[in-house]
């Protein structure tokens, strides 16, 4: 006789139902930290966006939005995503419409 056996044998007019645990949403729990850089790179300004804490397809996603959105290219990986030229201003908009926090680094 096995558990629900004696579940069953206790409790004669329980009926048994599925259950699905629901799926939390993921939250960002640091802000993302939004930076210009030059060094390192001959010259070229860059627009880092780091601090990410959630999964590489996500960052990917966000990577894409807004890249698509602005019509530039960049890169992403280890939780940074690398954007072509200065637009700090321009992809914290894009990050707090899709609810993220941010925090601008730098002058």
């Amino acid at each position: 006789m096995d558990l629900r056996d004696q579940l069953k044998n206790l409790f004669p007019e329980h009926e048994e139902q599925d259950f699905e645990m629901p799926e939390e949403a993921f939250k960002q729990k640091e802000p993302l930290v939004c930076k210009f850089e030059k060094k390192g790179r001959n010259g070229k300004p860059v627009t880092i966006v780091e601090g990410w804490e959630g999964s590489d397809e996500e960052l990917k996603k966000i990577s894409k939005k807004i890249k698509t959105t602005l019509g530039i290219g960049g890169s992403e990986k280890d939780g940074t995503i690398i954007i072509q030229g200065d637009n700090r201003d321009k992809i914290m908009d894009i990050l707090k419409e899709m609810g993220y926090k941010t925090k601008r680094v730098g002058g």
